[in-house]
């Protein structure tokens, strides 16, 4: 059996992380390791709980927004994937968190299973794009990518199966080539287009018309 996905919840509100907390529990894919109410409280424990997934409250008191927390928890743990769970619908928020690393932006108002679905995509390293904010993540396809970058043909291939949500080695069974070709050229997309990571290529992949918005998985 495969081990449970690892996540940590960070919100101010205790009840909304209790209970969060308490649903998550009743799925045997999933283990709690970890709470936390602000950006500093989870920074100074992210290392000894070693997570998956955090989901992150956006808006919260104190020094470390969740935007700086985002970007701070990627830098300490890069394979640790964050969605990122707010009430706002502010576009200038939305393009924020996606820019900091973000894989997902799941509204709070959201059906539990949509944000259940986020949480398991992000632990396969995919994303799935919350229908409320779609519009606004369309938005950032003039913000990303280097202009005159050309990828090779192999690369858009690759770029295109990465942004249909598909794992390495997923890719790497249709492409028929080994898991390490996969990671090499999933390593030069992101470097040569200066993302950060692969809900950024979803977006360049949209922006490129590599793939449609009907072809994404949305909750």
């Amino acid at each position: 059996m495969a081990e449970p996905i690892r996540v940590v919840l960070v919100d101010d509100h205790q009840v909304a992380r209790h209970g969060l907390q308490s649903y998550l529990r009743a799925f045997e894919d999933l283990e709690v390791v970890g709470e936390a109410a602000s950006g500093e409280e989870v920074l100074q424990k992210i290392e000894a709980w070693m997570p998956d997934v955090v989901v992150m409250d956006l808006l919260m008191p104190g020094g470390i927004n969740g935007i700086e927390t985002i970007k701070r928890v990627r830098a300490l743990l890069p394979h640790t994937h964050i969605v990122a769970l707010t009430s706002s619908t502010d576009d200038a928020l939305v393009g924020a968190a996606l820019r900091a690393g973000a894989i997902g932006y799941v509204r709070k108002d959201t059906r539990l299973e949509d944000l259940l679905a986020s949480i398991r995509a992000a632990a396969r390293g995919q994303s799935l794009l919350d229908p409320t904010v779609a519009r606004l993540v369309m938005q950032e396809l003039t913000r990303v990518g280097k202009p005159g970058v050309e990828l090779t043909e192999r690369e858009q291939e690759v770029l295109r199966q990465l942004a249909l949500g598909r794992t390495n080695q997923e890719i790497a069974e249709v492409l028929m080539v080994s898991n390490e070709t996969v990671k090499t050229h999933v390593g030069n997309i992101l470097t040569k287009l200066q993302l950060a990571h692969r809900t950024q290529a979803v977006i360049y992949a949209l922006k490129k018309g590599l793939i449609s918005l009907d072809e994404i998985d949305l909750p």
